[in-house]
């Protein structure tokens, strides 16, 4: 078929692409504290792990508030750890928000 639009390297570049941009999405606040909940883990353990204090990490898991780089890098590839280790926590809540719901930027 030709007039597709694209040649298939383009698309498969922009499905990675899309695929990469889907490992900079947090879980939802819930699933942050349950998986570290699920761990044992403390607010302070956590904070102390990626480098911010008890308080930031209280206020990420009631979705109060955003982390930030460096930090959210840290901060993710915990939740990514806890998540493979505990499956259940991390898929235990139903309202998983989308890219699009989480950033509300226009697309």
């Amino acid at each position: 078929m030709e007039g597709l639009g694209m040649p298939v390297s383009d698309g498969s570049q922009r499905v990675n692409a899309l695929l990469n941009s889907l490992d900079d999405v947090l879980p939802p606040p819930s699933v942050r504290a349950k998986l570290r909940l699920a761990a044992g883990l403390t607010q302070q353990e956590v904070a102390e792990a990626v480098g911010v204090k008890r308080l930031a990490v209280a206020r990420w898991e009631l979705g109060q508030a955003h982390p930030r780089r460096p930090h959210r890098e840290n901060y993710m590839h915990l939740l990514k750890g806890l998540a493979e280790r505990f499956p259940e926590a991390a898929g235990s809540d139903e309202g998983m928000p989308t890219p699009a719901s989480e950033s509300r930027g226009s697309g």
